[in-house]
């Protein structure tokens, strides 16, 4: 099995790029960010790679950093998603987002990328609750206040605060790690409108 490649860029497809390994060209197919995250062609290049092997085909699929290839593994768990759904995700939310996407059930967030409709959205959210790669992207305060919130179970003072900075234009994954900077310094027990004006000191920040 293949799990890394070190060579130089040999070029670009729309959605692959072209490693050259001591004068082997290898082609792995990519998400738009990894893309945007290569250097150009000619340059060295460090790609982490999933090999896919199946009967009438061998694929390389290609990732700038060893946190994406875990989540690009980790959607490919869910009932209906392969690799090319996996990858349009990948390209939509960075690992923090579907991180927190996946904390705070949020199918619209995981419904943005290309191929995924509302059924699969919300099968993703499901059925990585509680699956999700640990240590990677987020904190692990900032994702037990979102598994909390996702769960209904998130204190009131929090989910109200949430709820606030949601209508003034922020996303939940936004709000909840800036309210869960807040709490991890002031306390669970801030009241609603200090919570708030300390969140939005946080977003500014």
């Amino acid at each position: 099995m293949i799990g890394k490649l070190k060579g130089l860029i040999d070029g670009f497809g729309d959605d692959y790029v072209h490693i050259d390994v001591g004068g082997v060209v290898y082609e792995a197919f990519c998400s738009s960010k990894t893309m945007q995250a290569l250097p150009a062609v000619g340059h060295a290049a460090v790609v982490h790679v999933e090999m896919i092997v199946r009967e009438d085909m061998i694929r390389l699929y290609g990732f700038a950093t060893p946190e994406e290839k875990a989540w690009f593994t980790t959607l490919m768990t869910v009932q209906g998603v392969g690799a090319r759904v996996a990858l349009s995700i990948l390209s939509t939310l960075s690992t923090g987002e579907l991180q927190s996407a996946i904390a705070l059930q949020d199918k619209a967030m995981i419904g943005r990328a290309n191929g995924v409709g509302p059924k699969l959205a919300v099968r993703v959210v499901t059925e990585l609750k509680g699956k999700v790669p640990t240590g990677l992207g987020i904190d692990a305060g900032t994702l037990g206040l979102q598994q909390a919130l996702g769960e209904g179970v998130a204190r009131s003072n929090v989910a109200d605060a949430v709820s606030a900075l949601s209508n003034l234009g922020y996303s939940s994954a936004q709000a909840s790690a800036a309210l869960a900077k807040v709490v991890a310094r002031e306390g669970e027990d801030i009241a609603t409108e200090k919570l708030i004006r300390l969140g939005l000191r946080e977003l500014s920040s």
